[in-house]
C-alpha cells in the first residue's frame, strides 16, 4: 500500500483538534437536540482519518479500551439516565438538573440530559471502532495462508 507521507505526519495533529471540536460539540449541544449524535460523528470523522493514515493498527491504539466496550457502556448510561426519572414518578426521559455553583465556573446548569448525550457520544464512537475492526483489517486470501503454511498456491 502506498503511503502519503503528508498524512501520515499532520493526522495526529489534525486528529486531537477534531477530538477536542467533537467534545465541544458534545457540551454546547447539550441543550440542544443532536449534542451526542453529531459529536460523535465528528469524533469518528477524527478516527477515519486516523485509519487512513495508519491502517488499523492506529485505529487500535486510540483507544485502550475494546470497542463494544465503548459501546455498551454508552448504552448503559443512556438507558439508565432515561430511566432515572421514573424513580421521581416522572416520565421516561424527563430533563432533570441542578443548578450548582462552582468556584472556577460560577453558576454551572448541570442537567440529565448532557448525561444521556454523553451516552450517545459513547455509542456512536464504540460503533465507529467496531465497524473499523469488523471491516478495517486486512482480509487474508488463500494464496496468504498457502505462502504462510509453505505451500504452493
Amino acid at each position: 500500500m502506498k503511503r502519503l507521507v503528508f498524512l501520515d505526519e499532520v493526522a495526529p495533529v489534525i486528529f486531537h483538534a477534531v477530538i477536542l471540536g467533537s467534545i465541544w460539540l458534545l457540551f454546547a449541544g447539550h441543550n440542544q437536540p443532536g449534542g451526542g449524535f453529531v459529536g460523535g460523528l465528528v469524533a469518528g470523522a477524527a478516527i477515519s482519518l486516523r485509519y487512513l493514515a495508519g491502517g488499523i493498527s492506529e485505529v487500535r491504539s486510540i483507544s485502550r479500551f475494546e470497542p463494544w466496550t465503548i459501546l455498551g457502556a454508552g448504552i448503559a448510561l443512556a438507558t439508565a439516565i432515561a430511566l432515572v426519572p421514573l424513580l421521581r414518578g416522572d416520565a421516561v426521559m424527563t430533563s432533570l438538573g441542578v443548578t450548582l455553583d462552582l468556584p472556577v465556573f460560577g453558576h454551572v446548569y448541570a442537567s440529565t440530559t448532557l448525561a444521556f448525550d454523553v451516552g450517545v457520544y459513547l455509542v456512536v464512537i464504540g460503533l465507529v471502532f467496531m465497524v473499523f475492526e469488523a471491516f478495517g483489517d486486512d482480509v487474508a486470501t488463500r494464496n496468504d495462508l498457502a505462502e504462510q503454511a509453505g505451500d504452493e498456491p
